[in-house]
């Protein structure tokens, strides 16, 4: 059985229509496709070209902690997904708490053995110490994220790489709707 770090921030949970749109309440002047280009980068980097001040990144995180779990949605096909391989663990920069309300809220917490999260520490992804953790403790097999900075740490732990819903090269496979997991993801 395969044992699969996820990524959780547009990877398991469609959160970026709901991130461009608070981050268009902190900046009206931004278009929300410019929202989204940088924020699929990283919060950090949009943070950054849009030279946001402390005050607004605080409102803007403000804002994402009042979302409500039954607003953030899995992806189509993830529960067949998760059911499949032996362990999951998940890897994000997002808090805990908020991560873990919304797997409960989907019924989906059981499928995950561990969570590594903001609060534990870890240097930011691309840096791998976060997943050389995980890899240590759960022998991860395969690393999906749908960002390029989600799977350099899982090449340099060893693992396969799956970029989901993102063609940039770099990845052993793209998967654009976990429906077809199956068909591109071989499981051994």
């Amino acid at each position: 059985m395969m044992h699969i770090l996820w990524d959780f921030d547009g990877t398991l949970f469609n959160t970026y229509p709901i991130y461009q749109k608070l981050m268009k309440e902190v900046l009206p002047d931004r278009s929300e496709q410019e929202i989204l280009a940088h924020i699929k980068i990283s919060f950090t980097h949009a943070f950054s070209y849009f030279h946001m001040t402390v005050s607004q990144i605080r409102a803007f995180r403000d804002l994402m902690h009042q979302v409500p779990a039954k607003a953030v949605q899995p992806f189509d096909g993830l529960e067949n997904v998760l059911s499949s391989a032996e362990k999951h663990v998940i890897m994000t920069h997002n808090n805990r708490h908020d991560v873990l309300q919304v797997l409960k809220y989907h019924q989906l917490d059981s499928y995950f053995n561990d969570i590594v999260a903001y609060e534990d520490g870890f240097p930011k992804k691309p840096d791998p110490a976060s997943y050389v953790y995980l890899d240590r403790k759960y022998g991860i097999d395969l690393v999906i994220g749908d960002r390029l900075l989600d799977i350099i740490p899982g090449r340099k732990i060893g693992s396969r790489t799956c970029l989901f819903q993102n063609r940039q090269p770099g990845a052993d496979f793209y998967l654009e709707d976990y429906r077809n997991f199956f068909n591109v993801v071989p499981l051994h």
